[in-house]
């Protein structure tokens, strides 16, 4: 499994309220992508930084949808152009259903 950690620094602080509106907005472009197991948006506790926390079956899946076109649509949104890290992730924990998943 692939962890991305993406961040963009918002030109202006948000609130929680506000962000957590426009993460909704956004949040059905994500139901059933192709390799994406889990998304979490996040916010800054001051609310200048935001981004999302992304667990992928594999590097592929990630790379298809971090495109120029997908780039230029978090910019557009946030006004600030993202920073992807890319992490391994060889076990995940899932208190939810009380599973242990180690990748393959």
């Amino acid at each position: 499994m692939i962890v991305t950690f993406v961040t963009f620094h918002l030109k202006e602080p948000t609130t929680l309220a506000a962000i957590t509106a426009t993460f909704q907005a956004t949040a059905p472009k994500y139901q059933g992508m192709p390799g994406l197991l889990r998304k979490n948006y996040w916010v800054s506790e001051d609310g200048t930084r935001a981004g999302g926390i992304y667990v992928w079956a594999d590097r592929a899946a990630a790379d298809a949808i971090y495109t120029d076109e997908w780039k230029a649509f978090v910019t557009g949104k946030y006004g600030a152009p993202p920073e992807i890290e890319y992490l391994h992730s060889p076990v995940m924990v899932d208190n939810r259903d009380g599973s242990i998943i180690a990748a393959a």
